[in-house]
């Protein structure tokens, strides 16, 4: 009997002291997360030098497409178009000198996703611009757009355009007359869902042999595991199905690919490099940008990856201590979270470890200030 009691309170304190230490592990990991810098909020265009200063003459008109839907579905979930994916294109191609129209498969107001922890500077400046908005709210019919008014044609992502991109015949329009008059085609996310169903004059399919990247199964599924019956099909198997060579990256990280005039990237992360490589393919040199603080984060992210947690170290102490520019700290938390969900407890530490040692170089930086 008393041996019994012996054991039970050795497993009584084991699950005591666990229960301290995962307890005390949150809050660790709560004091590696940033504050929210509430002054983004009132950000407007012209406190952004990129949109401000050496203003390129126009150059044309760029179509940019948006969801018109708000539901997954019937499964309730709502959804829309990422406001990242717009206001990031929207504004380097505004930056390079194009103007933009934004389209809709309704026409009008169309639902928007802004999620709080992936927004920026120029998210919000665009949130604050009265011509942007007024763009967002109203946007064309697609069946009233006239093609040859756009020298490039670009699909913002969200989940939405699962529903109202791949069958609509006025998109497949556009995109066989742009792909066919040699103009730029670009996509991000979710957004190469419009090229799915588009077939070319010679009866070819648009994708057939093309490579491309989009949002992939793996990321699809982490966060919404019955995607498979939510959606009418999952993206990456419906891009092989057409004929593509899907071109796949780290989950939840930047991956672009370059096909000819068809550019298209995998996720959010994606957005600069495919707005950017759009501006490159139609001839121009992109104007040159200050590399926001989240886009410093997918480096390390990328290096570690790629080359391991020392590497990825010397690439924070880079960043923050040689070259002052800014780390988003929470996407390499949020990083860390993924590799917990998917079980790589490996990556889950040595990613906190990466946050933990970016907040000791940034507390190195304001003390030397």
């Amino acid at each position: 009997m008393f041996r019994k009691y012996k054991w039970v309170k050795r497993i009584s304190i084991f699950i005591l002291l666990l229960i301290i230490g995962v307890v005390s592990f949150g809050f660790w990991f709560k004091s590696l997360i940033p504050p929210k810098d509430f002054s983004l909020e009132t950000i407007n265009k012209g406190d952004l030098p990129y949109l401000s200063q050496n203003r390129i003459p126009k150059r044309g008109k760029i179509l940019v497409v948006v969801t018109s839907t708000a539901t997954m579905g019937t499964s309730g979930k709502t959804t829309g178009y990422e406001l990242t994916e717009l206001a990031r294109a929207y504004y380097v191609f505004e930056a390079n000198g194009f103007e933009v129209d934004i389209a809709s498969p309704k026409g009008g107001k169309s639902p928007v996703v802004i999620d709080d922890e992936d927004m920026g500077s120029y998210d919000y400046a665009f949130l604050n611009d009265s011509i942007a908005q007024y763009k967002a709210a109203n946007t064309l019919l697609i069946n009233e757009v006239e093609p040859e008014n756009y020298i490039a044609i670009y699909f913002a992502g969200g989940k939405g355009t699962m529903y109202d991109f791949p069958n609509n015949e006025n998109i497949q329009s556009i995109v066989k007359k742009h792909y066919e008059a040699n103009k730029v085609i670009g996509a991000v996310c979710h957004g190469p869902s419009a090229l799915v169903n588009v077939t070319l004059d010679n009866g070819r399919h648009l994708l057939e042999n093309k490579k491309i990247s989009a949002f992939t199964n793996k990321e699809e599924l982490l966060l919404i595991s019955d995607a498979a019956s939510i959606f009418p099909f999952l993206l990456q198997d419906k891009i092989i199905e057409s004929g593509a060579k899907f071109n796949e990256g780290d989950i939840y990280l930047e991956k672009i690919s370059f096909d000819d005039n068809i550019i298209t990237g995998q996720n959010p992360w994606s957005t600069w490099g495919v707005a950017e490589g759009m501006v490159k393919q139609m001839g121009y040199q992109p104007k040159p940008r200050v590399v926001t603080d989240e886009e410093n984060a997918v480096k390390v992210l990328s290096t570690y990856k790629s080359f391991g947690k020392s590497k990825a170290k010397d690439m924070i102490t880079s960043i923050l201590l040689k070259e002052k520019k800014p780390l988003n700290r929470l996407l390499i938390a949020k990083h860390s979270i993924m590799a917990a969900m998917q079980g790589n407890m490996g990556d889950f530490y040595n990613l906190s470890g990466l946050v933990s040692f970016a907040k000791d170089c940034e507390s190195k930086v304001d003390r030397d200030q």
